[in-house]
């Protein structure tokens, strides 16, 4: 068997920087367990799965596709940057002319569509709580001796958000070591599967002026740091929206590949999320 295989880096312009996900095509319905084992192979923290919903469907014309995510170690309900990846194919290499493509998830009905350089995906948006249970005081203790701020959870995703004191810079976020792995050891009530650190932005951070920093560890997937986050951003549009003032904002997540994220909050009480992309590979996965 053969499955057209395809490897994107998102939320960035240019190769080897942003988060790859792998793509794959799939023209037949796949055997359960194959999933899983290709998202193994592939090795990278997504791997995404597009399906035809009716056997008359193209993937060069139709305008609504399945869509499942896949990490190394299960599947997740939501992820954005393999959306963008997978938008990004059926836009580019397979020159679907559609406005706006429709993929039926986990997490509900999620749109993509072109603008100018950007995808841009519509997604829910998803608000965090303050939080002073116990429970979460590993979340403090992930950053070492670190100053935080503020600490909130978000129980749609079950993210659990720390942000630093504004004292710091954005050298600092980057430099951080989070011990991700102790995290994990100590949470297993099942209440969280995704650490989110960050940190104010500075308008001095030229040439952009971000508004607001990140890193987003899960090593309850199997991924220790995952390089730049879609779903994470649809918690961190929420609080930094309130925490700013503002409905429009651009996001970096400081991994060491880096990426970045324009955001802006719906009236429906959705979020948009556009990145950039490349596509750097081009294949078949043969089995």
């Amino acid at each position: 068997m053969q499955i057209p295989l395809f490897t994107v880096d998102a939320f960035t312009g240019h190769s080897f920087s942003g988060n790859p996900a792998a793509v794959c095509l799939l023209e037949n319905d796949l055997k359960e367990d194959l999933h899983q084992k290709i998202a193994i192979e592939m090795n990278l923290s997504e791997t995404a799965f597009i399906r035809k919903l009716h056997s008359t469907d193209d993937f060069t014309k139709s305008s609504c596709f399945g869509l499942r995510w896949f990490t190394p170690a299960n599947e997740v309900p939501l992820c954005g940057h393999a959306t963008l990846a997978a938008a990004a194919v059926l836009f580019h290499i397979q020159k679907n002319p559609n406005a706006v493509l429709t993929f039926v998830t986990l997490s509900g009905d999620l749109k993509a569509r072109q603008v100018e350089d950007r995808i841009v995906m519509d997604l829910p948006l998803y608000l965090a709580y303050p939080q002073v249970s116990e429970n979460f005081t590993q979340g403090e203790a992930a950053v070492g001796d670190m100053i935080v701020q503020d600490v909130r959870y978000s129980p749609d995703t079950k993210n659990l958000l720390v942000r630093l004191s504004d004292a710091y810079e954005r050298s600092v976020l980057e430099e951080l070591q989070v011990k991700a792995q102790d995290f994990l050891s100590a949470e297993r009530t099942g209440k969280v599967k995704g650490l989110i650190v960050t940190l104010k932005g500075d308008a001095n951070d030229k040439p952009k002026g971000y508004d607001f920093y990140s890193r987003y560890f899960a090593p309850w997937y199997g991924v220790l740091e995952d390089p730049v986050t879609g779903s994470t951003h649809a918690v961190l549009g929420s609080y930094w929206s309130e925490q700013l003032g503002k409905k429009e904002m651009l996001a970096f997540q400081c991994s060491r590949r880096g990426g970045e994220l324009k955001i802006s909050l719906r009236d429906d009480g959705r979020v948009d999320i556009a990145g950039q992309f490349a596509i750097v590979i081009k294949g078949n996965l043969t089995f």
